[in-house]
């Protein structure tokens, strides 16, 4: 067994076990980290695939951004909710056998098409004209701007919201001129 492959299954394993820490997790805080984890190890596997674009899009996006953003909203929102909800619904041997049903016919599926099952041509394209075409395709109006632009937005908006529900009911500047 090589180092690079020993790597992999540490990593794979790692990433596996937070992924389940994610869904089992009883805290939303917690639950948030191991998914930044999750994300780092995906971050990982992309270098081991020599995917060295796509592992600093998913620690500079995914890791930096959204994973910091989900902790902010749940910070701000665990107030709103309170300690006492439930986190864990009582059918969850339902989602989780209804999970493993649809795993398996997913995999029974995708293994029934054909071009999945061969190996995939050699790209003769320098990686570098390939970076400098989806760096200018990220940016050209006629591609891929309008989607980066309704992300922003969205995630503005799920922060200005988040702020709005964990924003207090009444001040103490309003609550004084109430008495």
């Amino acid at each position: 067994m090589t180092s690079v492959q020993l790597v992999f299954l540490l990593t794979a394993a790692i990433t596996l076990y937070a992924a389940l820490m994610v869904v089992l997790s009883k805290h939303l805080v917690h639950a948030a980290l191991w998914l930044i984890l999750v994300l780092a190890g995906i971050a990982v596997l992309y270098v081991l695939l020599n995917a060295g674009f796509l592992a600093v899009v998913q620690v500079a996006i995914y890791i930096d951004a959204i994973a910091i953003l989900i902790i902010i909203v749940v910070m701000l929102t665990q107030r709103a909710m309170g300690e006492t909800s439930m986190q864990v619904n009582r059918s969850w041997w339902l989602a989780a056998l209804t999970s493993i049903v649809l795993f398996v016919g997913l995999v029974a599926l995708f293994n029934q098409i054909p071009f999945l099952q061969s190996d995939a041509p050699a790209l003769d394209v320098d990686a570098e004209v390939l970076l400098d075409d989806l760096g200018v395709s990220l940016v050209d109006v006629d591609q891929y701007i309008l989607p980066f632009e309704v992300a922003s937005v969205l995630l503005l908006a799920a922060l200005v919201g988040s702020i709005m529900i964990a924003w207090p009911r009444g001040s103490a500047s309003e609550e004084e001129h109430e008495a």
